[in-house]
């Protein structure tokens, strides 16, 4: 189902493109959360660790950047994950305020297990695609978001 609002051709066009953006998105999501919940993640701390076991070390700051979350909601995130001995918080000498978040060895053999399953599922879900549909969505995805990321608003939030 479309968008009712009454406007321009365009924006017509721009709501319909957004609702079913959402809709694949959401739908998307909530079948893989799923599975996220039987190793006992959330979509956040899938993030978190999924970029420190593929990226190594990181700040809070940049976790936050690379999973698109605030820094409060990823200190929360992290907070959590630390409790559950997943990762640990390393401050530096040199600067005291400079926080490394890495995963401890619990975490890594946490998303060992998990990640094969992940991508299997997100392989799965998007068989009904082509090889060439898939392209064009993963470009047409990234024109957007960096479209967005790269606007004055988005570029001061992250300062």
């Amino acid at each position: 189902m479309g968008t009712k609002f009454k406007g321009t051709k365009r924006e017509i066009q721009s709501l319909n493109a957004f609702i079913k953006l959402k809709r694949a998105s959401e739908s998307l999501s909530a079948k893989l959360n799923h599975s996220m919940q039987e190793f006992n993640l959330t979509e956040s701390q899938f993030g978190i660790m999924e970029a420190l076991y593929h990226l190594g070390p990181l700040c809070q700051k940049e976790l936050g950047m690379k999973i698109l979350k605030s820094t409060g909601n990823i200190t929360l995130v992290i907070d959590n994950l630390e409790k559950r001995k997943l990762v640990l918080r390393n401050r530096t000498f040199e600067d005291r305020r400079y926080i490394s978040i890495t995963l401890t060895e619990e975490g890594h053999e946490l998303i060992s297990r998990f990640l094969p399953h992940h991508v299997t599922a997100i392989t799965s879900e998007f068989s009904v695609l082509s090889v060439q549909e898939m392209d064009t969505l993963g470009k047409i995805c990234k024109k957007l978001g960096l479209s967005i990321t790269n606007s004055p608003e988005c570029i001061k939030a992250h300062e």
